[in-house]
């Protein structure tokens, strides 16, 4: 059984991918773990809509042996329905279900989850009592936020009161919910939260180079780290972070010809999973990450964005390989 075991010299893993609901498919997250991340967390699953049954909700909780260890990610606000998800997420064998209570958007907060459960501490605790209760011997982890606001910073009571509720670990995006992704974390308040509680406190927001990564383990003393958007079009940042930590080496970013080589098989496995239809156009953003730093990167996003078919896409990367050979 996975045991919410973080920072492994064994493993030699010290990053973690995030999950990004829209970005962080399976066509990524399994890249990202032939990178080196520690594990992987599906994308954000509808509690409410898991019971009544949504193909979309339930298609969110399949699991690629590719991308074990493997979380599936629930959201939603009533104790009941959330802990009779974790039951339906439990048939697609997750290695531990992770709650979210730290999404920051209008949808998932007007749903009553998310975020949005940072301003009602009581039924925080009750809903991750209740999936705990059901999950089990399965692992529960939870991510949140610092606060809704800057005002109402409540890291370290919403810590104390999972743990209390049985969370196996926990995931801190150490901004408030009104910053969104707005520049600027509190790495005092993971560095709190690691110092209050004795279950393993992951670490995100920010990190988009190995010194980054090495800086929050300094700052604040936590048991791995997560990293969402530096992954975005750059998944090799796992390796880099991985080498880095272990003993200094300064792994440099990979040729233009593997990055392209990167991109395309990326979105053939996108095309594999959901068609190329679909895939070709959710892979626009994709292809416009990897184009960052590049030469003539600001043309070559233009044409992302109106990818519509693999061989265009192949058709591109030759284009930007002979601009930046």
């Amino acid at each position: 059984m996975f045991k919410m075991e973080m920072k492994s010299a064994a493993s030699g893993a010290y990053a973690a991918l995030a999950p990004m609901a829209g970005v962080a498919d399976r066509a990524m997250r399994e890249l990202c773990r032939g990178f080196g991340s520690a594990f992987s967390v599906g994308e954000l699953a509808s509690a409410k809509g898991i019971s009544m049954g949504d193909k979309k909700s339930f298609e969110l909780l399949e699991i690629s042996d590719a991308e074990r260890p493997m979380g599936s990610q629930l959201f939603g606000c009533e104790p009941e329905i959330m802990a009779q998800a974790a039951k339906k997420a439990l048939e697609y064998k997750p290695d531990f279900i992770d709650i979210n209570m730290g999404c920051p958007t209008p949808k998932v907060i007007k749903s009553g989850g998310g975020s949005s459960l940072l301003r009602d501490l009581p039924l925080a605790e009750k809903i991750i009592r209740a999936v705990v209760r059901m999950a089990a011997p399965v692992p529960v982890s939870v991510k949140f936020r610092t606060g809704w606001d800057r005002e109402n910073i409540i890291a370290r009571e919403l810590a104390l009161r999972a743990e209390d509720a049985g969370a196996a670990s926990l995931t801190l995006h150490a901004r408030t919910r009104d910053q969104m992704y707005a520049p600027g974390i509190d790495l005092d308040s993971i560095a709190l939260v690691k110092q209050s509680v004795t279950i393993p406190v992951i670490g995100n927001g920010d990190i988009f180079t190995p010194f980054d990564a090495a800086n929050m383990y300094d700052h604040t003393g936590c048991d791995l780290v997560m990293v969402g958007r530096g992954a975005m079009g750059r998944p090799w940042i796992f390796s880099q972070i991985n080498a880095y930590l272990k003993d200094g080496t300064v792994l440099p970013d990979p040729s233009i010809y593997t990055k392209m080589h990167l991109l395309l098989r990326q979105v053939k496995k996108m095309a594999e999973y959901k068609g190329e239809y679909i895939a070709l156009r959710e892979a626009r953003k994709h292809a416009a990450w990897y184009m960052r730093g590049l030469n003539g990167a600001a043309g070559f996003r233009a044409l992302c964005g109106e990818l519509k078919t693999f061989a265009g896409l192949e058709e591109l990367t030759l284009r930007v390989i002979e601009k930046n050979l």
